[in-house]
C-alpha cells in the first residue's frame, strides 16, 4: 500500500513538473513569435512538440508527436476555444475551473483517444446542450456551479469580501497576503 502511495505521489509531482515546465516554456515567449515548441525532456523529448495557443489570460497547450499537422492542432485549439466560449458565453478562467466536467465533455466531442471526431462547432455545442438537458432533467447539485459562476462574474467589488452570504450559506473569507 505504501509503495502503491509512493508512485502515485511521484506520478502526481511529474505531472506537475511538466505542467510548470510548459508554462514556462510558453508563457516566456512574445506574442509575435511561433506557436510552436520542440519537446523538452520531460515530455518525451525531440519527437514531441508542444503547440499552444494564448487567449487573454488562458494558454491552450497541446502536446504531439512530429507526425501531427501543426496548423492543424492550431485550428483544432481555434475550434476548442471557440466551443468553449459559445457554451459558456464569454469563457473566463472562473468558467474551467468551475466546469471543468463540461470542459472535459467538450473536450471529448472534440477528441477522444487522439483521434479527431469532430470540429463542426454547431455540431459540438449541440451535443453539449442535450448533455446540459440531461444533466437539468435529473437535477441534483449540476446547476449550482453555473450560478456560482453567474454570480461572481456579475459581482463588481472593488475589494475582496470578508463575509460572502448566499441564502442560508454564510462563508468567511480569510484574510489573504498579497504574493
Amino acid at each position: 500500500m505504501f509503495d502503491a502511495a509512493n508512485a502515485r505521489k511521484a506520478a502526481e509531482d511529474m505531472q506537475q513538473q511538466i505542467i510548470r515546465e510548459t508554462f514556462h516554456l510558453v508563457s516566456k515567449r512574445d506574442d509575435n513569435v511561433c506557436n510552436f515548441l520542440e519537446g523538452g525532456s520531460l515530455i518525451g523529448g525531440s519527437d514531441y512538440k508542444l503547440i499552444y495557443r494564448h487567449y487573454a489570460t488562458l494558454y491552450f497547450v497541446f502536446c504531439v508527436d512530429s507526425s501531427e499537422s501543426e496548423l492543424g492542432i492550431l485550428d483544432l485549439i481555434q475550434v476548442f476555444v471557440e466551443t468553449l466560449d459559445k457554451c459558456f458565453e464569454n469563457v473566463c478562467e472562473l468558467d474551467l475551473i468551475f466546469h471543468v466536467d463540461k470542459v472535459h465533455y467538450i473536450l471529448q466531442e472534440v477528441v477522444m483517444g487522439g483521434m479527431v471526431l469532430e470540429t463542426n462547432m454547431n455540431e459540438i455545442v449541440a451535443q453539449v446542450e442535450v448533455q446540459s438537458r440531461m444533466e437539468k432533467s435529473e437535477g441534483g447539485l449540476s446547476a449550482a456551479p453555473a450560478r456560482a459562476v453567474s454570480a461572481v462574474k456579475n459581482m463588481n467589488l472593488p475589494e475582496i469580501p470578508r463575509n460572502i452570504n448566499i441564502g442560508d450559506i454564510n462563508i468567511k473569507v480569510p484574510s489573504l497576503s498579497p504574493f
